[in-house]
């Protein structure tokens, strides 16, 4: 179990109080200021705290798995059937419809650039699950009167509160999933949350489809959709209240040496823990970072396809000559897809141990799919139809690359936060250019906006190459760092692992530790 479990030559209290630990050497990079540190130092303070066996570690990270990953997947799973709850109700009577469904299905996504700096920063003084819980059951309650609605400014103004109330669900999952999991962990535990976008179409569709069987005499059909996804919400807002741990120090599932144990799993990673302090140095880093613009693209480019296919892929198969019934039941393979290739990509990033591989590997079906589309419009052939559909939606996989690639490649947790921001800022505005890439006009066929998805999937691959080719230059840059200093200081192998233990909760961001390794 625990092979060695040593006493600290001194208390993280009083490592802290002595303010900073500077190591000798002329990079300014390399002063630790611990008074600023990680939470993660009140429990096992600078050095390695103790020593635990692989089956410790297997064993802690199984009882990890049974609340974390199914917590952040049941709350993402209501957040994207909250967030699609249109799609379904375009189908069952909404009376809004033309340029003003177009206009109320983006409004969700202005509340969310609105809110979505300041609820990051919020969130990094509160205790972040409970923020968290707390959006869920606000957003809950806010999706439930969509059912009392009868105006479109009502309509626009609710979808715009439950953007700013679920903006805070990515940043305040990768942050939790960063802390309890190793970089080589991360891709499927994130894929695991992730592919409930698939599941989400495939328990959407169904239940919509049972609901499009009630006459709508006592209730309209679309009010009773908006009055179970609320309930759902609440729910899950309450589950999270109770049991998702804000960091693992504030682990109360852990005990006090699994905790420990969880924190020096992911030690040698240099990702750090939760800090309360926001640093404004680490916020102008992310913002002059070329890699975090790269990233910031990459999210762009495919949030323009999403908040198409989100809003409109059931007007699509709609158009082959299916009904109202028929179209409900038959988007629900694309959920099963898009599920299979979510957790496909997670593994697979995790074996590689790599990010944009699997990324560039999600953007071909949907350039075939696509083309597809394009060409085989009116050829009255449902079936190939039918298969692009269930195709084209994969890019939507990438999606957990993404937030994988953030939460294993920036460190610093202002910084981090700021990333996770501004990551979802290019997510909102792809997501309301996508909106409206889908006009009327063009209406059933859509035949402009295919061929935009086709041509951003294209150009996203190039970009990948890119970011890839940075990081690996990158990394070869750190290591004739750490090889340099070695030689000037007369280290031993054991003394650079002192020195990357001392950097792991230093709060340090990912260009000024030296120790820090970018996953490719």
């Amino acid at each position: 179990m625990l092979n060695s479990l040593t006493a600290h030559k001194s208390s993280a209290e009083d490592i802290v109080k002595e303010g900073s630990i500077t190591e000798k050497s002329d990079r300014p990079s390399s002063s630790i200021d611990l008074q600023h540190g990680d939470e993660a130092l009140r429990l096992v303070g600078v050095e390695r705290a103790a020593q635990f066996s692989d089956e410790y570690n297997a064993k802690l990270k199984r009882k990890m798995d049974l609340v974390i990953p199914p917590l952040c997947a049941a709350v993402f799973f209501t957040q994207f059937l909250d967030k699609t709850s249109l799609n379904y109700a375009s189908v069952m009577g909404l009376p809004i419809t033309g340029q003003k469904y177009n206009l109320i299905s983006l409004a969700f996504y202005l509340g969310y650039l609105v809110w979505v700096f300041p609820t990051v920063y919020i969130s990094q003084r509160l205790r972040l699950a409970k923020y968290l819980g707390a959006n869920i059951v606000v957003w809950g309650t806010i999706l439930t009167l969509h059912a009392v609605a009868t105006t479109f400014r009502t309509f626009f103004a609710l979808r715009f509160l439950l953007g700013m109330c679920e903006s805070c669900v990515l940043p305040s999952l990768n942050l939790l999933l960063g802390m309890f999991y190793k970089k080589n962990e991360l891709g499927s535990r994130i894929a695991w949350f992730y592919v409930m976008n698939g599941l989400t179409s495939i328990f959407g569709g169904f239940v919509a489809y049972g609901i499009s069987f009630d006459s709508g005499h006592v209730l309209a059909r679309y009010k009773i959709i908006y009055i179970l996804l609320g309930g759902l919400a609440i729910l899950v807002g309450i589950c999270v209240l109770i049991w998702l741990p804000d960091s693992p120090v504030q682990a109360q599932f852990l005990t006090h040496e699994e905790r420990i144990a969880a924190l020096e799993r992911v030690r040698d990673d240099q990702g750090g823990t939760a800090n309360k302090t926001f640093k404004r140095y680490q916020m102008i880093e992310a913002f002059t970072d070329v890699r975090i613009w790269l990233i910031v693209l990459s999210e762009f480019l495919i949030s323009v396809p999403n908040g198409a296919l989100t809003n409109f892929s059931n007007l699509v198969i709609e158009s082959f000559g299916y009904t109202a019934k028929q179209t409900l039941i038959l988007s629900t393979p694309a959920g099963v897809v898009g599920a299979l290739t979510t957790l496909f990509v997670g593994w697979y990033s995790d074996k590689i141990n790599g990010r944009m591989v699997p990324f560039i590997l999600c953007m071909f079906p949907t350039i075939i799919g696509a083309a597809m589309l394009i060409g085989l419009n009116g050829s009255g052939n449902k079936g190939a139809l039918l298969f692009a559909i269930y195709i084209i939606i994969m890019f939507s996989s990438s999606y957990s690359m993404v937030y994988a690639y953030n939460a294993s490649n920036t460190s610093g947790y202002t910084k981090k936060a700021t990333v996770n921001a501004m990551t979802l800022v290019a997510f909102c505005v792809g997501n309301v250019i996508g909106a409206e890439i889908f006009l009327p006009q063009d209406a059933p066929a859509y035949i402009p906006g295919k061929i935009v998805i086709m041509v951003l999937m294209a150009f996203q691959i190039f970009v990948c190459l890119v970011i890839r080719w940075i990081n690996i230059r990158l990394n070869k840059k750190k290591q004739a760092q750490v090889a340099e200093l070695k030689a000037r200081k007369g280290w031993t192998d054991a003394d650079v692992q002192k020195e990357r233990d001392r950097h792991a909760f230093a709060d340090l961001t990912d260009q000024e530790n030296i120790h820090f390794v970018y996953t490719t």
